[in-house]
């Protein structure tokens, strides 16, 4: 450590000394919000210096083009995206994303500590700087059932690991709220460390948001109204706002952003698909969209890059100046900002050239799949005539959902799909431990008009989870995911139409990701045919078994009332 600071110190005082000089660039500069013409000198993967420098062991001319620091995404779930860590990488760093910070949840919850190891080895083959958050929450609640649970003891020997940065999103606000003694411990941790605590605060009252500032609980990407994000900032809690594939809040934010208060905002992902990534990347989308709403460049770059740092504790990277890593992207343009160059920890990255490098997945997460034998009757709703029933209601471009009182159709006391009204049934099967326990519900908003569709990935238990117009698809649908050992189907008329197979804890791919991506499309084009709304539908399933996300979700156990935090009938006493 001593010698190589030694280095630093003297090529910041003889930069011709330097690794790598870009010269005649416009620097973008995230302190201050301005920009100026400048070289930037470079050695042993760090900035040393900014000036004049005209030698340099390589030389990179940036004439007419803008320098700036690579993007960080404050929060995005790998798994999501369906393929591994080091896959991911490739999808991404080429939108010049160069850190993303990270919440393995999603694994553990199917894995435990072995998932979270598994994300760890696989992103130490990343070109980006993959950095994560321990999962706060494994179980998210206790109102469904998942594959491991996580205590504080369990998470306590990562803290020290180098790429481990802090607490992932504390989604269970009642333990919060009664002191649970596990919670209050993953938090001191923590923050003993020197690290930050992220919040989950979802659909929660002002009072909620006390109680986690108070706790520690310093940041939240739940905000899905400008008023929201500012009972937020006023509370100390750091915005990160949130566009997705599902939850697209960035439009909803940006009124409560201003040149006062745009320091306690950053952009973050969450949750996004793979194709749309690839072809769009994530906090790079953000900032050219919150741009175009008519966002000073400068403060959109800066929640990109600078406030995502200090937002998480990050002190060496999100800006151009000495001492910090270079991770820089060059472009021509601060509107559209694709990065012609991207830098990485001091060295050209050749976007040809990336690392193809995979951990061995551990045979416990390629057989994830335990699912006792599913039958027609399982799959039933029993409604008295004339019965109305809560219905899950999809909100177009949210996560959230409405709580929905109507009339549905019945045949001999059961529920029977009525696609013409957009009602179908969905059901969600534990698939963890084979305990037979199975969830029905009806949901509308999907738009689905034949056949069914399953999926492994549900979050945050991720268990099986159906949608279908017929019982004979949906069984067949649930027979072909438990074949390929999870991933998503397609079923019409008892033949499998598409599929793309996730072996990897059921949730992603072990292929590269351009495989995955054509077979997400031929997915897509099969179910163009079934379904009349172009929204993702897979991705609204995904979240439609989330119990800790207003206002009506499906879980293994049954209906769940997120306002009353409980599990209700599906049929309304008469």
């Amino acid at each position: 450590m001593t010698d190589a600071l030694k280095r630093l110190i003297q090529a910041a005082q003889q930069p011709e000394e330097a690794d790598l000089i870009i010269q005649n660039g416009t620097v973008v500069d995230v302190f201050s919000l301005e920009t100026f013409e400048a070289d930037v000198a470079i050695k042993d993967g760090h900035i040393v210096g900014i000036g004049t420098y005209p030698n340099g062991k390589q030389v990179v001319d940036a004439s007419g083009k803008y320098v700036m620091p690579g993007f960080i995404d404050g929060h995005i779930h790998i798994e999501s995206t369906m393929v591994t860590p080091s896959e991911f990488s490739r999808a991404l760093i080429k939108h010049g994303v160069t850190t993303v910070v990270t919440d393995p949840h999603e694994i553990a919850n199917v894995a435990g500590t072995i998932g979270i190891e598994f994300m760890l080895e696989d992103a130490a083959n990343a070109d980006m700087d993959i950095l994560m958050k321990l999962p706060s929450c494994v179980p998210a609640t206790p109102f469904e059932q998942n594959g491991a649970t996580l205590t504080a003891d369990d998470l306590r020997p990562y803290l020290t690991h180098p790429t481990v940065i802090g607490l992932a999103e504390v989604m269970d606000y009642p333990s919060v709220l009664n002191a649970n003694p596990d919670m209050l411990e993953k938090i001191r941790m923590t923050i003993e460390a020197g690290m930050m605590v992220d919040g989950h605060a979802a659909g929660l009252p002002d009072t909620a948001l006390n109680v986690y500032s108070t706790a520690g609980i310093r940041n939240d990407h739940e905000a899905v109204t400008a008023e929201e994000a500012i009972a937020r900032v006023r509370r100390g809690i750091h915005v990160l706002v949130r566009e997705g594939s599902a939850a697209k809040d960035l439009l909803a934010l940006l009124p409560a952003i201003n040149e006062r208060n745009s320091r306690r905002f950053s952009f973050c992902t969450d949750d996004k698909h793979l194709d749309e990534l690839a072809e769009e990347g994530t906090v790079n989308y953000a900032a050219q969209l919150a741009i175009q709403q008519g966002v000073d460049p400068l403060i959109a770059i800066q929640m990109a890059t600078l406030n995502n740092a200090i937002c998480h504790g990050i002190e060496d990277k999100g800006a151009i100046a000495p001492g910090y890593l270079a991770d820089i992207l060059i472009t021509d343009s601060l509107e559209t900002l694709r990065p012609e160059t991207i830098i990485k920890d001091g060295r050209l990255l050749d976007l040809r050239a990336l690392r193809n490098v995979r951990a061995t997945v551990p045979e416990a997460v390629r057989s994830s799949l335990h699912l006792k034998k599913v039958t027609k009757d399982d799959l039933q709703i029993p409604l008295q005539n004339g019965q109305k029933a809560w219905v899950i209601g999809v909100v177009p471009g949210r996560i959230i959902t409405e709580k929905i009182a109507a009339d549905v159709r019945t045949e001999d006391g059961f529920f029977v799909a009525d696609p013409e009204n957009d009602q179908v049934k969905m059901v969600v099967c534990e698939r963890h431990h084979q305990t037979g326990s199975i969830g029905a519900g009806i949901v509308s908003g999907l738009g689905l008009k034949r056949g069914a569709i399953a999926s492994t990935v549900a979050h945050d238990s991720h268990n099986l989870v159906v949608a279908g117009t017929n019982d004979e698809d949906m069984l067949l649908a649930i027979e072909e995911a438990e074949r390929m050992q999870g991933g998503l189907v397609i079923v019409d008329g008892g033949k499998v139409l598409a599929s793309v197979p996730l072996r990897v804890g059921g949730i992603m791919s072990e292929k590269p990701y351009e495989e995955v991506i054509k077979e997400l499309h031929q997915l897509h084009e099969q179910l163009a045919t079934l379904a009349e709304e172009s929204q993702n539908i897979f991705m609204i399933l995904s979240f439609l078994c989330l119990p800790v996300i207003p206002r009506l979700k499906l879980t293994d156990k049954g209906l769940f009332d997120v306002d009353s935090f409980q599990h209700i009938e599906v049929g309304i006493p008469m």
